[in-house]
Formats: structure tokens, sequence, C-alpha cells
């Protein structure tokens, strides 16, 4: 069976794409990092516009009542283009919660798996999830950056209550929003690898023609188009089982790994192809690697997701 997504989705997405490609998210990414936020709201406010951020909230919200799966498919797209912000709060976990982004950015602690609220210094609304459902508005405390400068963290306590939402279906889409995400980063970081390569010369000749790097060019893209398919598993399981998160689990979670072990891979081998030059702000590659790094435990670890695989074949195999 061949999956595809429908034309509606891809000439949406096509549109997301070709916004971005004009925004110069780089240069936004930059003045991020310096404490200037002004153009990446902007990118934020153009995307809002494009009913992004109202992609997953159900129409009674004043949402577009979408699935998973084209939210996967647009997440992708800015993790293509490195959007900073807190876009998988916005976009998917403030949905799973009850509480659409109306006017995004918004971000969502869910202690003790996720207890920093990304985005702190720009988010126009902040809520925290409890382990027993309960979701408040959240009290943030002091903020702190991570590796990804972009992305300012803060711990969350639960002040007023304003509703409930189940935890798993909160984890679930939290962990494949950030999958796509860290796949869209893994496809850019390949992408910059291979057109360095083309023009890169040593010796008189361009390193791509070294069998070492297209070995390595190779492996990343091997690793990202393995992780595909779970990327998609894992939005079909969440928009097949509405009612039932708990069905979703393994195959979340198995896309929330495949996807951050892409990208793990993409950092090394980028960072190896591109040399010293990559580590610097300068060069986008190295915006990119930042932010790869901070998504790599933000809805849990590798190790907590494969538990929840191990978890979830046991509790099937014992029915």
């Amino acid at each position: 069976m061949k999956f595809a997504l429908d034309a509606e989705t891809r000439d949406f997405a096509a549109s997301v794409d070709e916004m971005l490609r004009r925004a110069d998210v780089p240069a936004a990414i930059r003045a991020w990092n310096d404490g200037d936020t002004a153009a990446g709201l902007a990118v934020w406010g153009k995307l809002e516009q494009q009913g992004v951020f109202a992609l997953l909230a159900d129409e009674e919200s004043g949402g577009m009542g979408a699935t998973a799966v084209e939210g996967a498919a647009i997440a992708e797209i800015l993790g293509r283009h490195g959007v900073p912000g807190p876009v998988v709060e916005s976009m998917f976990v403030a949905p799973a919660i009850g509480r659409p982004a109306a006017d995004a950015p918004v971000t969502v602690a869910a202690p003790p798996l996720a207890p920093l609220a990304a985005g702190a210094d720009v988010a126009s609304a902040a809520f925290h999830l409890a382990a027993d459902g309960t979701v408040s508005e959240a009290e943030l405390g002091d903020r702190e950056r991570s590796v990804d400068r972009a992305r300012t963290l803060a711990p969350a306590t639960a002040g007023a209550g304003v509703g409930s939402a189940d935890p798993v279906d909160a984890v679930n889409h939290g962990a494949l929003g950030t999958a796509a995400v860290q796949l869209g980063l893994a496809s850019a970081m390949l992408e910059m690898s291979v057109e360095y390569a083309k023009q890169r010369e040593q010796f008189g000749r361009p390193i791509g023609e070294q069998q070492a790097i297209k070995h390595k060019a190779a492996d990343m893209a091997i690793a990202i188009e393995m992780a595909r398919p779970l990327l998609w598993a894992g939005a079909l399981a969440i928009a097949g089982n509405p009612d039932a998160p708990a069905a979703a689990v393994r195959d979340v979670s198995a896309a929330y790994v495949a996807c951050g072990d892409a990208a793990d891979l993409a950092r090394r081998s980028a960072l190896q192809i591109h040399g010293a030059i990559g580590y610097t702000m300068e060069h986008s590659l190295g915006l990119y690697l930042t932010k790869s790094h901070a998504l790599r435990a933000a809805w849990g670890s590798a190790a907590y997701h494969r538990g929840r695989i191990l978890e979830s074949i046991e509790s099937e195999g014992a029915r």
C-alpha cells in the first residue's frame, strides 16, 4: 500500500514552504538569538495568517479541524526552515489540551516529562498540564536559554485551573510534532551538506567527489527516508484513534525515536562535512545544529519513548 498526501494538503504545504523561502528565516533566527524577536514574530504572523497554528484546532474553536497527518506535513516544513519559537507547543500541544493557539505563540509545560515551557519570552499564554490531566494557567519562573539561543525556557508551576485533558494524548501530540520538526531539520542539514560538498574544493577538486563524503551523505539520506514512514505511521495512529490515545503510543514513540536518531546522524555528519565553519552562527548550519540538539529530549528522552514502545508491545501481547 502506498501512502500519499491529498492534493489539498500538498498545495497548502507548498504555499507555506514558498512563504518561508521568501521570509529569510535564518536572518530572523540570528536576530532572535541576540534578543530581537521582531523579525521572527513577523514570520509567525504570516504563518498564523495562513492558518498553520489553527490547523489542528477543532472547527468549534475556530480551527481548521485537520488531522495529525496534515499537521506533521506542515511541521516538517517548519523544521526544514528552522522556524524559531514554540512551534510544537503552539501547533500540536495547545489544541490537544483544549487551549488552541488563538493568539500564537503559546507554550505548554507538562512536568515531569516536559517541565520547562519553551518560548517563555514570546508566549502570549502559558499552560501547565499536570500528570492527572488538570490544565492550568502556568506561572513561569526565571527564564534561561538552551543551547539553541532562540529557545528560551522557564520552569512552570500550576496556577488557576482552566480545564482537563488526556496527558497521553498531549504527549503523543508533542512527540509527533517534535519528530516532524526534527525530520525537517535533518533534511535541511542534508541539503546544506550536499551543496557545500559541491562547492568546497580540496586539492583542486570538490570534496563531494570523495567516497567518504558520498557515504556520509548517503547515510543521512537513508536515515531520513527510513524515518519518514514511521512519522506517517505515528500521525495516522493519532488520527485513527482520537478517543483512544493509548492505541497510538507505540507508533508515535517509534516516530520520535527514529526522527530523533536521523537528526542526530545528520548533525554529526553535516558537521564533519562542513568542518569548523559548521560551528559558527554565521553559517546557517550552526543554527540548525543547535536547534535540533535542543529538541532531542523536548517531549521525552529517546530512552523514555523506547520504554513506551516496549510497554505497548508487551500489553498487546498480553491481550
